[in-house]
C-alpha cells in the first residue's frame, strides 16, 4: 500500500477510486469500467501535478521524510558495482547509522560513504534513523583518509535529521567528531561530491557534505536545524514547524540561489518515492558528470576550489 501525505489527499480519493473499479473489474463484473478508470487515473495525475508544481516548504519536508524514499542502500544497489563495506572507526565501535566502503562508479573507482535510515521498524533501529554517533564520523575520516591515500574520489549521499543527540554520544565527543569529519573533507587532495537525497540537518549533515560539489534533490531539505527546533527555539511552539520551514530557506531552489548547493537534480512528479529507480540513475548521472568536472585537478587546485566554494558562500546575494 502507498503511504499518501496529508496534502496528497485528493490524490488517494481518485486512485482509491480507481483501486476499487479494477477490484471489480477483476471480479468480472459485468460494467464498462475501463474508460472511467482512465478518466480517473487522467484526473489524478493532474491533481498530482498540480500539487506538486506548488509546494511549499512544509511540504517539501514531509516529501523529503517520506517512508518510502529511495536510502543509501538503494543508490547503492543500483549505482555501485562490487561495494565492499567497510566497519568500524578503529577506536570504539562499528556505527550503523553511517555505511562506507569501496566499489565501482561507471568503471571508476570510488569511495562512497552515507547515512541509512532503513526501511523498516527493525532495520530504522539498526541504523538509528540514519543519526551517528561519533563513530560513525569517525569511520567516515577513516574511509576519506583512506581515499586521499589511493587517490579516490568521494561521493557522500546525505539523509539524516541530525547527528545523534544522546547523553552516550555526547560523552564520546559528538562535536569533536562532527568538526574532524569536516576537517577531513575540506583536508581531502581528491575530489568529493555529496548529494541531499532527503534530510540533510545540521552538523550531521555538514559532516559529510562540506564537498567540492553539493547536489540537491529537488524534494529534499537541507537546513542547520529542523524547522521543529527552529519553532521551539523562536516561539518556544514546535507547531509552528510549518512557519519555521518557511523562513528558514530549507528548499533546493532557495540553496542554489544562495550559492550553498551547485545543482538541482529534478524528481519524477510526486516525489522521488514514485519513482526510485528513475530518481537514481538521474543522480548517478549527476554525480558522474560533476566528478567529470574535477578530473584530472592536482590536489592543490582540488582544495582551492573548495576553500573558495565555502568562502564565497553569502556573498552572491
Amino acid at each position: 500500500m502507498r503511504s499518501y501525505l496529508d496534502f496528497e489527499k485528493p490524490v488517494a480519493d481518485l486512485q482509491g477510486k480507481v483501486q476499487e473499479l479494477r477490484s471489480l473489474e477483476k471480479e468480472g463484473e459485468a460494467v464498462a469500467i475501463g474508460e472511467e478508470i482512465g478518466r480517473l487515473e487522467t484526473k489524478a495525475a493532474q491533481a498530482l501535478a498540480e500539487i506538486y508544481a506548488k509546494l511549499t516548504p512544509w511540504q517539501k519536508t514531509q516529501v523529503a521524510r517520506h517512508p518510502d524514499r529511495p536510502h543509501f542502500r538503494d543508490y547503492i544497489g543500483q549505482l555501485i558495482e562490487d561495494f565492499t563495506p567497510l566497519a568500524g572507526d578503529r577506536k570504539f565501535a562499528e556505527d550503523a547509522a553511517i555505511v562506507a566502503g569501496l566499489g565501482f562508479m561507471q568503471g571508476r573507482r570510488v569511495a562512497v560513504i552515507g547515512h541509512e535510515k532503513g526501511n523498516d521498524t527493525e532495520s530504522r533501529l539498526k541504523h538509528n534513523f540514519g543519526m551517528a554517533r561519533p563513530e560513525g564520523y569517525r569511520k567516515a575520516v577513516r574511509i576519506m583518509e583512506l581515499a586521499n591515500r589511493f587517490s579516490l574520489p568521494v561521493v557522500a549521499l546525505v539523509d539524516t535529521a541530525g547527528a545523534f543527540p544522546g547523553i552516550d554520544a555526547e560523552e564520546r565527543g559528538q562535536a569533536e567528531a562532527i568538526a574532524r569529519s569536516t576537517e577531513a573533507c575540506l583536508n581531502l587532495g581528491t575530489a568529493n561530491v555529496a548529494v541531499i537525497i532527503g534530510e540533510g540537518g545540521s552538523g550531521g549533515a555538514i559532516a559529510l557534505a562540506t564537498a567540492n560539489k553539493v547536489l540537491m534533490l529537488e524534494h529534499s531539505i537541507y537546513t542547520v536545524i529542523s524547522p521543529e527546533g527552529a519553532a521551539s527555539i523562536l516561539w518556544r511552539d514546535s507547531s509552528r514547524a510549518q512557519d519555521a520551514a518557511t523562513g528558514m530557506k530549507i528548499t533546493a531552489e532557495d540553496l542554489v540561489r544562495f550559492g550553498v548547493v551547485d545543482r538541482v537534480i529534478g524528481e519524477p512528479v510526486g516525489g522521488a518515492h514514485r519513482e526510485p529507480e528513475v530518481t537514481i540513475r538521474a543522480t548517478g548521472e549527476a554525480i558522474v558528470e560533476a566528478l567529470d568536472s574535477l578530473a584530472n585537478l592536482p590536489p592543490e587546485e582540488i582544495r582551492r576550489q573548495r576553500r573558495e566554494k565555502y568562502l564565497a558562500i553569502g556573498r552572491r546575494l
